[in-house]
């Protein structure tokens, strides 16, 4: 992961400088474990200050909610690759269907 700045406008007109998370692959995406836990990341944070007790809770409702975020992305892929199976089949395409569905 690389960090790097960005440029954005903030409500008082002035340019405000955030950051921004880069990370590569080569010759592939990212796997659903990768987005799952960006978009964990997004949905509930965990304070550095926070009490251990809090913390310990907070990771667990964070695991929970990965877990859910990556079953769901596990199934989105699963049911977009079933509707281009059918729809390779439908137009003749059975040897890239069987690709696919190899994947």
């Amino acid at each position: 992961m690389l960090n790097r700045r960005s440029l954005t406008v903030g409500e008082d007109g002035f340019l405000e400088l955030g950051n921004v998370m880069v990370a590569t692959t080569e010759n592939k995406g990212h796997d659903p474990e990768f987005w799952a836990e960006q978009i964990t990341k997004k949905i509930c944070s965990i304070s550095e200050n926070a009490a251990p007790h809090i913390r310990q809770q907070a990771e667990a409702f964070q695991n929970y909610i990965y877990q859910i975020v990556l079953h769901g992305i596990k199934n989105a892929i699963t049911s977009d690759r079933t509707t281009m199976v059918n729809l390779l089949i439908s137009q003749g395409h059975n040897d890239m269907a069987e690709i696919i569905k190899e994947l």
